[in-house]
């Protein structure tokens, strides 16, 4: 079987979030399990440019009136599966993947229509249809539209039904009414039915309804978005399509994320051994300036986007109360102003308790992961989440709100059992509460090092994941050869 990911980022050829992770490792465990899998990537100014196709040099699309020209790249491998880019300056030669100066791009819709368009025309040039198109998030939702429109009479794609999988509902693609005709879309589909949606056009709405099957990235998040106070305002499209709908758990890339083998931090440690531990947690300290007697104090870490949805307007509220526990804390990240500034007052207020660092830097997310001793992820919603996971397998213990995928993954720290704490009501005293429960844990060093060995030994692979994509693969695959086979007789 034939499947074709198309996405607005991956690994290791671009990332803003977790979805580039998902779209870098889905593929190779797909691989694993004997399918055909390629990827298909824009091109940005940060991805390093790939061999030309001679075949695909010159792709031309309609896009409103006019066309664009295209060519695909070779992308290499990812994990066993054949990657390709596609090149179109115009859209896609710019400093960041979706806007500049905390602005979105203005022609977002004509970009990522434009991408999805040479998706599609790629796939036809290859001569082989797939027999499964899996869409990621907003930016190629338009393509299961345009399977449905534009493509609808076209035979080469007769046996291709698409997988639209949403890694956050909060991101959208709203765009004005204008935009259809821009975008090669008829003003017909803003309709209820269709892409509008309370006067805008909404391209993730798109996938919705438009796709053959809709998962979400964690059993508790597919249940939450379809609730008025999770579902941003499709929860009613979601309900409609609730037998379509399925949650399935992100897994991990333990080639990257494993303590054991890790070549990003100052010591390798096991389940059985961690003595590395202590090493990574005295060089992160050190690093960061921190001087003796600190160094004894548990470590707090954060690696985040800094904004509400993270839940660090709970941290706001009780910021002074956090900084009077006997802890360190050490923060990565970056986001809304208005928590990189709390996070720079609260460095300057609290010097040898309080660390940041407002920046991406894999190097260090990998050195708090092994070096902290505590990860705080208090989440208003939480699709997913992959750090309470890396966390877990690095015998960091995770305080998370009890929300999507960080109640799916987090169990409660009980007797002997459990992997962490976590809390249900958003609100500062809870999180206040569970922190000191978390630190009391820790102060008893028998039982926190059995907490540390439960974490260390759960198992969030790709290899259970990638099983659950791929009985929907086979299923939808079934049902669409049945049905033509239903339409044959009709007309024989």
């Amino acid at each position: 079987m034939k499947i074709v990911m198309v996405a607005s980022e991956g690994v290791p050829h671009s990332k803003t979030g977790g979805l580039a992770d998902v779209v870098g490792a889905l593929p190779k465990a797909l691989v694993e399990l004997g399918y055909e899998v390629e990827v298909v990537l824009p091109r940005y100014r940060m991805t390093k440019p790939g061999r030309a196709l001679a075949r695909m040099k010159s792709l031309t699309i309609p896009l409103s009136s006019s066309f664009k020209f295209c060519s695909i790249q070779d992308g290499g491998k990812i994990g066993g599966a054949q990657c390709y880019l596609v090149e179109c300056p115009e859209f896609f030669d710019r400093e960041d993947l979706y806007q500049e100066n905390g602005r979105d791009y203005e022609d977002n819709a004509q970009r990522f229509a434009g991408f999805s368009l040479a998706s599609l025309e790629f796939m036809k040039r290859s001569y082989t249809p797939p027999h499964i198109v899996h869409c990621h998030d907003w930016q190629s939702a338009l393509v299961p539209v345009y399977l449905r429109t534009l493509y609808q009479a076209d035979k080469f794609f007769e046996k291709t039904s698409v997988v639209f999988t949403i890694h956050n509902l909060g991101y959208q693609g709203l765009f004005p009414p204008h935009t259809l005709p821009q975008i090669s879309l008829h003003a017909g589909l803003f309709t209820i039915d269709g892409l509008e949606f309370y006067g805008k056009v909404n391209l993730l709405k798109g996938g919705i309804v438009f796709s053959d099957s809709i998962t979400t990235v964690s059993r508790k998040y597919a249940e939450e978005i379809q609730t008025h106070e999770f579902g941003c305002g499709l929860e009613g499209v979601l309900k409609s399509r609730a037998d379509r709908l399925q949650g399935i758990l992100n897994g991990v890339d333990y080639d990257a994320w494993n303590p054991t083998t890790d070549k990003l931090i100052p010591a390798n440690y096991t389940p059985e051994n961690h003595k590395g531990k202590e090493t990574c947690k005295k060089s992160l300290l050190e690093s960061l300036g921190v001087r003796q007697p600190a160094l004894s104090r548990p470590v707090l870490g954060i690696v985040s986007r800094f904004a509400a949805q993270k839940g660090f307007d709970l941290i706001a509220g009780i910021a002074d109360e956090i900084m009077a526990m006997d802890l360190c804390v050490v923060a990565l990240g970056t986001g809304e102003p208005v928590y990189e500034e709390l996070f720079r007052t609260m460095a300057k207020k609290y010097p040898q308790k309080f660390l940041v660092k407002v920046a991406y830097d894999n190097t260090l997310a990998h050195r708090i992961e092994a070096g902290a001793d505590l990860f705080l992820m208090p989440s208003r919603y939480e699709p997913c989440g992959l750090n309470q996971i890396y966390s877990m397998k690095y015998g960091t213990v995770p305080v998370v709100r009890a929300t999507g995928g960080l109640d799916d993954t987090v169990e409660p720290f009980e007797g002997s059992s459990g992997t962490g704490f976590k809390f249900s009501e958003y609100s500062p005293i809870a999180l206040l509460t569970t922190l000191r429960q978390a630190l009391e844990t820790y102060r008893q060093p028998k039982q926190w090092q059995r907490l540390m060995q439960n974490c260390m030994k759960k198992d969030f692979s790709w290899a259970s994941s990638a099983k659950q994509y791929a009985k929907i693969y086979e299923g939808l695959n079934k049902a669409r050869g049945k049905a033509r086979a239903a339409a044959e007789e009709d007309t024989a």
